[in-house]
């Protein structure tokens, strides 16, 4: 039986209703005006237009940077490609320079060292899929592109289509040859295959610095933009991590285990006067690339969570998109491991993770799962929470 597909006035009404909460600044509005637009085009479009999006324009798409998409002698219109190409001849950075007055072919071709010709075919496809504009003879950046010229987004663009992109392409024939069973290990997956290493993803990682740089500006920017765990109407940190903080137990508030370069806890400094110190936990190589450590409002230390933790009777440990980059039974360890540091009665634990929906599963979600697939790791599962086929628990 064919699914009947939801009427146009049904979603035009819930895009006007998500349009209102989006103007009263609610969390999670942005997400379903974004959502509803996508139902929008899914039931407009034909099915010749969308293998024109989806295989020629956007292939594999983790909203904008995390595009895994190919180009042949012929320049297909692949955006991560030419996305690619922008990163590499500063193309977003000019437009932004230009700003109102713009730029017109010749200005441009030369700023880019770009054959002319070749250059308008390139920024035909990006006006296409609205990355940037053309008026009265000269192109223009967006609010996209000028975004997109910002340093973190240009080494994400970097990392998703050097790294990312790679592994995508050979997923395919990787589970054909696997008989089409989840028989990946930390050491034998699509990327490995891809890059020519046993290494495990995060051990690759740092053995290729760039990458490693690339994929921490990746994190930054995969985050920009969204609610952050501490903002309000999120979680209720005064009432559930402050109120209630006893520095006779330990004078550390807030444990970030993983945390990067310490992303999330520089927005919790920011925005609460808090009474307890913060520590910023990850990788050896994470935390010395970190600058000017000795000015930040919070410790850094280097600590691997498949070992104990050495911080006892903080008030929260908060794990970020954590569990999701692991398997069930390693994501288990890491819990275990920092199990013992608790102070029962008193310690939370603070899970922001991503959990696919079993009837509407996001595009965020069900892309990073499968480029989990591709470097051995499992997102979440609503059912699998709810039914208990997973000892770790997460929140949407």
């Amino acid at each position: 039986m064919v699914a009947m597909s939801t009427p146009i006035s049904s979603i035009i009404e819930r895009i006007a209703a998500a349009g209102t909460t989006y103007e009263s600044n609610r969390i999670g509005s942005r997400e379903s005006l974004i959502e509803l637009s996508r139902d929008l085009i899914a039931t407009l479009e034909i099915p010749s237009e969308f293998l024109q999006r989806s295989f020629w324009a956007e292939v594999c798409a983790e909203e904008l940077a995390l595009q895994a998409c190919f180009v042949t002698d012929e320049l297909q219109p692949a955006l991560s490609a030419h996305c690619k190409y922008a990163v590499q001849v500063k193309l977003f950075q000019h437009l932004r320079d230009a700003g109102d007055d713009g730029v017109s072919s010749a200005e441009l071709a030369e700023k880019t060292g770009t054959d002319m010709l070749l250059l308008e075919r390139i920024m035909r496809h990006l006006i296409a899929m609205k990355v940037v504009t053309f008026f009265h003879g000269n192109f223009f950046g967006t609010a996209l592109s000028h975004g997109l010229a910002a340093d973190n987004y240009q080494q994400s663009i970097d990392f998703c289509h050097d790294v990312a992109r790679p592994a995508f392409n050979i997923f395919p024939e990787y589970f054909k040859r696997a008989g089409y069973r989840p028989c990946i290990t930390f050491t034998n997956g699509p990327l490995q295959a891809a890059h020519g290493t046993d290494l495990p993803f995060f051990d690759w990682l740092v053995a290729t610095p760039p990458h490693l740089e690339e994929f921490n500006a990746f994190m930054s920017a995969y985050r920009a933009g969204k609610a952050d765990w501490c903002s309000p109407g999120f979680y209720p940190v005064e009432e559930r991590l402050i109120r209630g903080f006893d520095p006779s137990n330990n004078e550390v508030l807030l444990v970030n285990v993983g945390g990067g370069r310490g992303h999330d806890t520089l927005l919790f400094s920011a925005q609460y006067a808090h009474p307890g110190k913060l520590v910023l936990q990850d990788r050896e190589a994470v935390i010395t690339s970190i600058q000017d450590k000795e000015v930040l409002p919070f410790r850094c230390e280097a600590h691997n969570f498949f070992t104990p933790q050495p911080i006892k009777a903080a008030r929260a440990y908060l794990l970020h998109s954590i569990l999701h980059d692991w398997d069930d039974e390693a994501g288990i360890r890491i819990l275990e491991y920092l199990k013992p540091a608790l102070r029962a009665g008193y310690a939370r634990v603070l899970l922001n993770e991503i959990v696919l929906s079993d009837e509407k599963p996001t595009i965020a979600a069900t892309s990073n799962g499968t480029y989990g697939r591709a470097r051995e790791k499992r997102s979440g599962v609503e059912g699998d929470y709810r039914q208990g086929r997973l000892e770790i628990c997460a929140h949407l």
